[in-house]
């Protein structure tokens, strides 16, 4: 590790030099909003070279998806609670894209994986194979039984690809006026009816 910068105050690992540019990164998104946060407004943050933050995120994409990444978990968990009364895979599907549509806009960080028209990054994101297994973790935490209603994990892996690209599509191409939960939910129901989702 360099013997030089980080504002006089040397991370003790590379664990920790990740972190502090990690919390940087955050702060610049904060700032500056995710189109114009640079490399060198990461490092001037930290007080490192770019070289030292290039060690670490080869790129900003690979940085602004870290920075999305550590907001999962506090996202599952708001919106597992908020949806505690979800009983069927249907309700799963359905309320996972409401929740996501109405709740991504105002998330700092998590949006960046999902959030469409800003740069191609985001566009990528949305389908890709970390955005498509969050996808499957926030259907999963539903208790209904995946096993047991005969969805292999594949299955849920690949209902989790179509809510992405489904909520992609959303986020990229609203409609106007905006549609209400409830005629989202009269649309959602009729797709998953037909592609005759199981409901036991």
């Amino acid at each position: 590790m360099r013997t030089r910068g980080w504002q006089g105050d040397l991370p003790s690992d590379e664990a920790e030099a990740r972190a502090r540019i990690l919390d940087a990164a955050r702060r610049c998104v904060d700032r500056y909003g995710p189109v114009k946060t640079t490399l060198a407004d990461v490092a001037a943050e930290v007080g490192v070279t770019r070289q030292t933050v290039y060690r670490h995120f080869p790129s900003v994409s690979d940085m602004l998806t870290a920075v999305a990444e550590s907001g999962v978990e506090d996202f599952l968990g708001r919106m597992h609670a908020d949806l505690s009364s979800v009983s069927t895979p249907t309700e799963a599907v359905t309320e996972t894209i409401i929740y996501c549509l109405r709740a991504l806009p105002a998330e700092p960080y998590l949006g960046l994986l999902l959030r469409a028209g800003q740069t191609e990054l985001f566009t990528r994101e949305a389908t890709s194979s970390k955005a498509v297994a969050l996808g499957a973790a926030m259907l999963r935490r539903f208790p209904i039984g995946w096993d047991e209603r005969g969805f292999t994990a594949a299955d849920v892996q690949r209902l989790a690809e179509v809510v992405m690209r489904m909520l992609l599509s959303f986020l990229q191409y609203p409609t106007q006026p905006p549609r209400t939960d409830d005629e989202l939910r009269q649309l959602i129901t009729v797709w998953t009816r037909l592609a005759g989702q199981p409901e036991k």
